[in-house]
């Protein structure tokens, strides 16, 4: 027994329940078009409002560009191109949510900021396989949450930011280190 009475036993065995109850996760939502979509909050590093982009040439279109961010250049894509989604201009809704994907900073241009919501994996299914072009369809979707009576589309970072996204980080790296940004 311990100083408050309770045997260590005890305290072993809840120990042990928590860690088995452990597999709900923080997940950040967001709206893009008509959906909801979470990403892991370990991925996201702050939510800033939206800010002047400098535009890069020759680029994918949901790449909008780089944000100077107290000194860190980072790129940015827009969430909606990134799906094909109509683009729609930014209001004072509009943020930029920074994530750390890969010890690499990214920002995601969102409509607006939903809520944090906790979602238990029990409660996360794969996306669905629909039609012959399924493979597109989930590309950046690894699972469907539910909270509640809806649905969120959770997002996998690493896919969602792929080779595009890091060859401009690895290009922004790159001018970093000549001096040029």
């Amino acid at each position: 027994m311990d100083e408050t009475g309770t045997s260590l036993q005890t305290q072993e065995s809840q120990s042990e329940e928590v860690s088995q109850d452990a597999r709900v996760e923080m997940y950040m939502t967001f709206k893009s078009g008509d959906q909801y979509f979470g990403l892991k909050v370990q991925y996201v590093s702050e939510i800033i409002q939206f800010q002047v982009i400098t535009a890069i040439p020759e680029t994918e279109d949901f790449i909008k560009g780089l944000i100077n961010l107290r000194g860190k250049v980072i790129p940015v894509i827009d969430v909606r191109l990134r799906f094909k989604q109509q683009q729609i201009e930014y209001n004072d809704r509009t943020c930029i949510i920074v994530l750390n994907v890969r010890s690499m900073l990214v920002g995601l241009i969102v409509e607006k900021i939903a809520e944090v919501v906790y979602i238990d994996e029990r409660d996360i299914l794969p996306p669905p396989k629909i039609g012959k072009n399924d493979r597109a369809q989930n590309q950046y979707v690894y699972g469907i949450g539910k909270v509640g009576d809806t649905v969120k589309l959770l997002l996998d970072p690493d896919k969602l930011l792929n080779d595009d996204v890091t060859a401009v980080e690895q290009t922004k790296n790159t001018s970093d280190e000549e001096g040029e940004v």
